[in-house]
């Protein structure tokens, strides 16, 4: 069976992360990325899976704090 935990996690992680870190609205990032503030909730939280096509949404969002792609994928300069 899928944990959906444990699909979403470093991602989740991440994007909490980055919304913390650059002060961020969870209600803002959401909007822009094309999900309500429930979907977005639920994907960071493991209620939702994260389908390639909302993690490439939320890349575009990120990228706009400055935030490299990468990052979100625990994949740090220089590895």
């Amino acid at each position: 069976m899928l944990d959906i935990t444990a699909s979403n996690s470093i991602v989740a992680v991440r994007l909490k992360n980055v919304i913390s870190e650059k002060g961020l609205k969870q209600a803002s990032v959401a909007s822009k990325a094309g999900f309500t503030s429930q979907e977005l909730n639920d994907m960071l939280n493991g209620r939702r899976i994260m389908r390639a096509a909302d993690i490439a949404s939320l890349i575009s969002v990120v990228k706009d704090f400055g935030v490299d792609a990468n990052y979100l994928f625990g994949i740090e300069k220089g590895e």
